[in-house]
């Protein structure tokens, strides 16, 4: 019988290598997969790029990653805040290469990936440095600017409720970028509060099973010190 619950995260992530994309949930501080995270620093897998909404916030979670300096490149759309000093650090000395996209961009970019849509025109970037030498169309009297997809070889995002075929519900905004995600990667894992014992309710679902290739049940507000060794 179908069964998508892993034993732990570090089983969950299996097979993980190097030089992967990885797309991992959050916005801000909500929603972010941290033991997914901590799990992703100890299979020592480099040169990733990252795509996430933001740059990780002190020296936890996606921050932590960074730290380790396995991380080769971030796409995301808020790189800069008052505790994003990890991430500042490696810009400025040359350690990590950074694509901005604007937030809309990124969302419909990995939402392009799960759908199949090759390529579309965007007005956000026109007539701004991001638009710099790429594709540019006029359509109905207005600039427009090429986006590609942005496929994952793993995403990891965060639940507040599973079952064993892999379906999930989130937690108001919890739920983020986790749904898009779910559906742009080669595999998925979701961390989650609470596995159910029976199928969760068809119309409450919002990531179908069918993207999700393994559940990883968390413990309900735990305080972890995520990349300890890699702060040292």
């Amino acid at each position: 019988m179908l069964n998508k619950i892993a034993a732990s995260a570090a089983e969950a992530l299996e097979g993980i290598g190097d030089d992967a994309t990885v797309l991992i949930g959050g916005f801000g501080t909500a929603g972010i997969p941290n033991e997914l995270i901590e799990a992703l620093i100890a299979t020592g897998a480099k040169g990733l790029t990252v795509v996430s909404n933001n740059a990780g916030n002190g020296d936890t979670g996606l921050a932590a990653l960074l730290k380790t300096g396995h991380v080769r490149k971030i796409i995301c759309s808020f790189p800069r805040q008052t505790d994003s000093y990890v991430f500042d650090a490696l810009y400025r000395a040359g350690k990590i290469e950074l694509e901005l996209v604007p937030q809309g961009n990124l969302a419909e970019r990995i939402r392009a990936a799960g759908a199949g849509i090759g390529a579309f025109f965007s007005r956000t970037t026109a007539g701004t440095d991001l638009a710099a030498d790429r594709e540019t169309r006029t359509i109905n009297g207005k600039n427009y600017v090429i986006e590609y997809p942005i496929q994952g070889d793993l995403a990891l995002i965060k639940a507040e409720h599973g079952d064993r075929w892999g379906n999930l519900v989130y937690n108001k905004t919890a739920r983020n970028f986790g749904p898009v995600m779910a559906t742009a990667a080669v595999k998925t894992v979701a961390s989650v509060y609470d596995v159910v014992s029976a199928a969760l309710d068809p119309e409450t679902i919002v990531t179908p099973g069918i993207f999700v290739n393994k559940i990883v049940r968390i413990e309900r507000g735990a305080t972890r010190a995520i990349g300890a060794q890699a702060r040292g």
